[in-house]
């Protein structure tokens, strides 16, 4: 098994699979029944021995509780990490509401991470079938994700962070960097949602085309203006607790979904990197 078939698996997966589509049992707007939830996806790799992981466990990161792949599974060779690019469908619906998330991109959050988590486990799956272990930390009994502080840990104060984060993943395995609403800016844009594995099978890196964390941000401010609740700032880039309360009320408002995805829909690296894409 080498890098062509994992992404063949997970194009055709996503390809034909049944829940890649807003249904009609979700009470979405007819224009919105059928269409495609998540577009095919882009992957990157790197190696789970890379010193770089080292960085991520530093406090101005991510922190020490950030566990690299090989504490994940100590025989890793490999991270695999892909996007699942928003289909237009899904990101039209979204830029047509100004202040509450649309009906396609509530259904894009909640369906569409089901979704993500069922392409996890069959990637997962074919894998192991191969012969090679491999594990989704995501997935895994030892992740936790935090978003209300509790107490320090390594001196260090918990809050809106998580042991395994897709996009710093994400970033390491080549695939995008950071914009100022914190999303990861891909060639497929920013628009989307990530999943990463750890692997015994070894396989070729991908080259990261950028130097800095956020190369591909034009910080052009256009995520400030779209945020509903001033979330974003250019000196501060964006506020997670701000961002959290107006989830908060999405999830009220929306029970059993809830969404924003504002800072994703009307800006320049919606579908693409800025000054690249046409």
């Amino acid at each position: 098994m080498d890098k062509k078939d994992v992404i063949q698996i997970a194009k055709e997966f996503i390809a034909n699979s049944l829940d890649n589509q807003i249904k009609l049992e979700s009470n979405a707007p007819h224009e919105l029944v059928g269409k495609k939830i998540y577009d095919p996806p882009i992957f990157g790799f790197c190696e789970a021995s890379e010193d770089v992981f080292k960085v991520l466990k530093e406090p101005e990161v991510i922190g020490c509780h950030f566990r690299n792949p090989q504490e994940w599974m100590p025989t890793a060779q490999t991270v695999i990490s892909f996007f699942l690019p928003f289909s237009e469908a899904v990101k039209g619906s979204n830029r047509d509401q100004k202040i509450w998330p649309s009906w396609g991109w509530l259904v894009g959050r909640v369906e569409g991470h089901k979704l993500l988590r069922s392409l996890l486990l069959h990637l997962q799956n074919s894998i192991n079938r191969a012969g090679y272990a491999t594990m989704v930390p995501t997935m895994d009994i030892k992740f936790f994700s935090i978003t209300e502080p509790i107490e320090e840990l390594c001196g260090e104060p918990l809050a809106f962070t998580s042991n395994w984060s897709e996009r710093h993943i994400a970033y390491l395995c080549g695939l995008g960097t950071f914009g100022l609403s914190k999303g990861l800016i891909t060639e497929k844009g920013i628009a989307g949602r990530f999943g990463s594995l750890v692997t015994e099978l070894k396989l070729e890196p991908s080259q990261r085309p950028y130097e800095i964390y956020n190369a591909y941000c034009t910080q052009c401010g256009a995520c400030i203006k779209q945020c509903p609740v001033k979330a974003i700032s250019i000196e501060k880039g964006k506020d997670h607790r701000l961002c959290g309360i107006f989830l908060d009320k999405t999830a009220q408002k929306f029970k059993p979904r809830y969404g924003c995805g504002k800072c994703q829909v009307n800006v320049p690296c919606e579908s693409g990197i800025p000054g690249r894409n046409k």
